[in-house]
């Protein structure tokens, strides 16, 4: 007598409908945006990796940014070079000011600015003593890489011959109108920026395909909006203070703490501490929730 072949049990995912919404369910998912409460974990997370990272990767990744972001510089001086003479030109010169922090933002690169909200949220959200020495050191490392940094780029682009005179003489008045601002003016117009690359850091988790173009906008209204930015500020007064343009004291009392200032309370204490604002209760009662489940299997077992 032939032995009976059980009959095959069919599979819930190889039915049609199952495939289909499976299919809708992740068309959906690639078409939703991230929600702010995703958007924050994404830059947290982001922020706790880059609090255990070595100091010797944290200098030599600090050290080129300030060294690459000279290209923000050099950009908008070969544009003004080669622009008319009309009173729009400045709009288009603006676009030059993107090309450094294109290259160290794409390039995961340790930058200043983005780091007063990357690693701040952490601190935010733990508050920890040991979580915020983790942050203060972070801080002080990368502030000084990218400031070393910059001032090696421009003792370079000092150098007679380096760049066409025409170039050079651009850069140089760049520079000069950067730092002619007062003390006070630095402060105010420092502020702007930090809150516009905090935004940027904020928008990079859902920009995707498109975070060429964020770059591009929100650096671009740095340079059109005349604010100022610690690190690609110091590029310039780099410039003026190898030239002798500018001294030692008025470079830090006129400019360096001024805009280190205004770009940290633009950056963190209105920016950050906004966006942490609209996510604080969904993110505790996430965790709430977790710990209600992690005491559930405790019971149990």
């Amino acid at each position: 007598m032939d032995q009976l072949t059980p009959s095959k049990q069919p599979d819930p995912e190889d039915d049609p409908e199952t495939i289909e919404e499976a299919s809708e369910e992740q068309s959906v998912a690639r078409a939703s945006r991230l929600s702010a409460k995703l958007i924050y974990e994404v830059i947290r997370r982001d922020g706790e990796e880059e609090l255990e990272r070595p100091v010797v990767s944290l200098i030599w990744s600090g050290l080129a940014a300030g060294i690459l972001i000279s290209l923000s510089v050099i950009a908008q001086a070969v544009l003004r070079v080669h622009l008319p003479d009309t009173p729009s030109a400045f709009l288009v010169e603006a676009f030059g000011y993107s090309l450094g922090f294109m290259v160290v933002i794409l390039g995961r690169m340790q930058l200043f600015t983005e780091n007063t909200i990357t690693t701040v949220l952490p601190v935010v959200a733990r508050r920890s003593l040991r979580c915020g020495l983790s942050m203060a050191r972070l801080w002080s490392v990368v502030l000084v890489a990218n400031v070393v940094g910059a001032l090696i780029a421009s003792a370079f682009m000092s150098v007679p011959g380096v760049f066409p005179v025409e170039v050079a003489e651009a850069m140089r008045e760049i520079s000069a109108h950067a730092m002619s601002l007062s003390a006070g003016d630095s402060f105010l117009r420092a502020i702007p920026a930090g809150f516009l690359v905090a935004a940027l850091v904020w928008m990079m988790p859902s920009a995707e395909h498109i975070a060429f173009f964020v770059i591009l906008t929100f650096t671009w209204l740095i340079a059109a909006g005349e604010f100022t930015h610690i690190i690609a500020g110091s590029v310039e007064m780099g410039l003026l203070l190898w030239s002798g343009e500018l001294s030692l004291a008025g470079a830090v009392g006129g400019f360096f703490l001024p805009v280190l200032a205004g770009n940290v309370i633009g950056g963190t204490a209105i920016f950050t501490l906004l966006a942490w604002g609209q996510v604080k209760n969904e993110v505790t009662q996430g965790r709430a929730l977790d710990d209600d489940r992690e005491g559930a299997r405790r019971d149990d077992w």
